[in-house]
């Protein structure tokens, strides 16, 4: 069997962090993905994704990421039950992420508002590298 889901979007609040009991972080964002096609209207559909990731990705997305950062989620789905205050049963589907990598540009200090830095292949931003703004159009190969 396989449940695979990858997704690019933007954060539509600040990610969540929090500790369950045992002090595992969890972390949990909604993306905000548009569908790749258009209505009668013409207009672009978004759909809202719940998205949770748990232990070390989740304290690094809860330190990089902010509302409106662009993110690829790779993950699975998953769809839970839980019954309401009122008795009525619910479920939810969300997207338990495993990898999430950071879209943005880093901004230079001073800049505007910050931004989360981009993410190197394999985790998280290397500790003090500077960003030069060199983007020339050109490939950088």
């Amino acid at each position: 069997m396989l449940n695979v889901i990858v997704l690019i979007g933007r954060l539509t609040r600040d990610p969540e962090l929090r500790y369950t009991p045992s002090g595992a972080a969890v972390c949990r964002f909604t993306l905000a993905v548009d569908r790749p096609f258009t209505n009668q209207q013409g207009e672009r559909e978004t759909d809202f994704i719940d998205v949770e990731c748990w232990r070390q990705e989740a304290e690094r997305v809860s330190q990089f990421l902010a509302k409106g950062s662009s993110a690829a989620v790779q993950g699975r789905l998953q769809i839970r039950s839980f019954e309401t205050q009122d008795g009525q049963r619910r479920r939810v589907a969300e997207v338990v992420a495993q990898t999430v990598r950071f879209l943005d540009r880093p901004r230079r200090e001073g800049a505007g508002d910050a931004v989360a830095p981009a993410s190197r292949p394999g985790g998280a931003p290397q500790a003090g590298t500077e960003f030069a703004d060199d983007d020339d159009g050109e490939a950088p190969f």
